[in-house]
């Protein structure tokens, strides 16, 4: 892949950090971690030189219990703030944060390798964050009435009250996202929070509780504390009363078994193969740009990142033409400013599980489109982004998150097949979940299949038909309010349509069907007849008399 000159970046000499990450600052950070003060101490590394950054205290066990005990202290009186106090401390958070994004820029770039914009999406995400919660927190948590067990002479009022203390483990990848986004509601609801981040990004963790308690969060109500999983996980299960986990499908199952035996609530947020359709109608300079911003965020090393295309083959070579030539136009570098377009993964094990994926890939006959191999020269976690093509069940990366700056391509004939995940490379996994298809079902699928479908918004033709709110889907003019007999029935996604309403249009309808047969309307007496003539009938039989 052809190498676009890189600016050099403004750095500290020496020390290869830029200017504003001293070390006063980073011994500040460093000093919020919940452990003792003869503490083992890790250090982290930058990913871009791979040099030292900082020098982590470790957490034990002890210090964890201990952790948890002074925020339970700290959540009876922070639970009786009235919610325009704490409303107050996240405005001024929000202020505090956008006035000081540069220094939150530099230290996400330092410690996770991202590029600048992808560290600014997680500034603007926090801020728009904090301001939602600050703004809406009184609406949410205010009681609600609810009808009583008896009407008219009971009522009910649902109230809200904190979990307590709110365990939250959050990823390297997202460092202030992640973190700060998602200890802000609980804080908001009266909960105290005792959080684990990723070690290797625990310092941006850092700098959002150090910019919380200057706001004035008060000192206990959220602590932080540092060590692996293997260490600590089991006391944070054993003394949360809620968690919220963000990582790996394997953990989080460890940790919904645990919740479940404790009784506690638990929010997961796990790993996935995401995938990407590009229908034969799309604009394809549109759904390139679309394809590189999916692809390619954070160096791919994102949940929601796309690892699998799935093109039309009408236009599957136009497309993968200009999604090639835009991923090698790509920028790579390690920059404190805006001119990357694409930085590196965060750490060595990443490093290693994109080089494996990819090699195995291609030792069984996978082509390479775009990139396909590290570049050491630029840093020593720099890996091209890459776009193969023929990758087969057989493959590690046809099914396994890789979580690096890959994606395969797959050209698919029918549309509905696309939809149902039954492309070719996909044909003999589906063909054994589905024996329904394997037994020649209809081309349609069964009805269940039909019904998801409707609810995604996908019906046939769907590349011959566009509505103009952008849903995919043949158009039906909405029918005029006289025209309307019963009102809409609305109804959430995933949700089997509502029964009873509809039995009034199918009385409605087999009263017309007696009404208008004359070898039949002497079933139905002239006194419980619907008026249910159209006027343009009723104006046909009064010009007949």
């Amino acid at each position: 892949m052809p190498t676009s000159p890189v600016a050099t970046p403004a750095v500290t000499r020496g020390s290869g950090l830029p200017p504003s990450l001293t070390p006063t600052l980073l011994d500040r950070l460093t000093a919020r971690v919940a452990a003792a003060a003869d503490a083992a101490k890790v250090t982290i590394n930058a990913p871009y030189t791979g040099g030292p950054l900082a020098d982590l205290p470790v957490s034990t066990p002890s210090d964890v219990e201990t952790a948890f005990a002074r925020a339970r202290r700290a959540q009876e009186t922070w639970a009786a703030t009235p919610i325009r106090e704490r409303k107050k401390i996240l405005l001024r958070f929000h202020d505090l944060v956008l006035q000081r994004q540069d220094e939150a820029l530099d230290l996400m770039q330092a410690e996770s390798g991202k590029t600048r914009r992808d560290a600014f999406l997680e500034v603007t995400d926090i801020a728009i964050t904090t301001r939602y919660y600050a703004r809406s927190a009184a609406q949410l948590l205010a009681p609600r009435r609810r009808r009583g067990a008896i009407p008219l002479l009971t009522h009910t009022t649902e109230l809200r009250h904190p979990k307590g203390v709110v365990a939250v483990i959050s990823p390297w990848n997202y460092p202030l996202s992640m973190a700060a986004g998602d200890a802000i509601p609980a804080l908001v609801a009266g909960n105290a929070v005792v959080q684990k981040p990723d070690t290797q990004t625990a310092l941006t963790a850092l700098w959002a509780l150090d910019l919380m308690r200057e706001a004035g969060l008060p000192a206990d109500v959220w602590q932080m504390v540092i060590g692996r999983g293997s260490s600590i996980g089991g006391v944070l299960m054993d003394n949360a009363d809620y968690m919220m986990f963000t990582g790996s499908t394997a953990t989080g199952r460890k940790i919904a078994r645990d919740a479940g035996e404790r009784l506690i609530g638990s929010s997961l947020e796990l790993g996935g193969k995401n995938a990407m359709l590009v229908l034969d109608d799309a604009d394809i300079a549109r759904a390139a740009d679309g394809a590189i911003d999916a692809c390619f965020p954070s160096t791919g090393q994102l949940c929601v990142s796309i690892e699998r295309i799935y093109v039309a083959e009408e236009i599957f070579d136009a497309f993968v033409a200009e999604f090639v030539a835009r991923t090698n136009a790509l920028r790579l570098g390690a920059a404190y400013d805006y001119s990357a377009d694409v930085g590196c993964l965060t750490n060595t094990s990443q490093l290693d599980t994109v080089t494996a994926h990819v090699d195995d890939a291609v030792a069984k006959g996978a082509t390479v489109l775009a990139g396909g191999r590290a570049r050491p020269e630029l840093g020593p976690l720099f890996y091209e982004p890459t776009i193969l093509t023929g990758v087969t069940p057989d493959m590690t990366l046809h099914d396994r998150e890789t979580f690096g700056p890959v994606v395969s391509i797959y050209p698919y004939r029918d549309t509905d097949e696309a939809v149902a995940g039954q492309c070719h490379a996909l044909r003999p996994q589906r063909q054994r979940l589905d024996p329904q298809r394997r037994q020649g079902a209809g081309r349609r699928g069964t009805p269940a299949r039909r019904n998801r479908q409707r609810e995604r918004g996908v019906r046939r033709g769907v590349g011959k038909h566009r509505r103009p709110d952008g849903r995919h889907g043949r158009f039906r003019a909405r029918p005029s309010p006289r025209c309307r007999r019963h009102p809409q029935v609305h109804r959430a996604p995933n949700r089997c349509p509502p029964t009873a309403p509809r039995l009034l249009p199918a009385l409605r309808c087999l009263a017309r069907d007696l009404v208008f047969h004359p070898d039949r309307s002497a079933e139905v007496p002239q006194a419980h007849r619907l008026p249910l003539k159209p006027a343009r009938t009723a104006a046909k039989e009064e010009q007949q008399r």
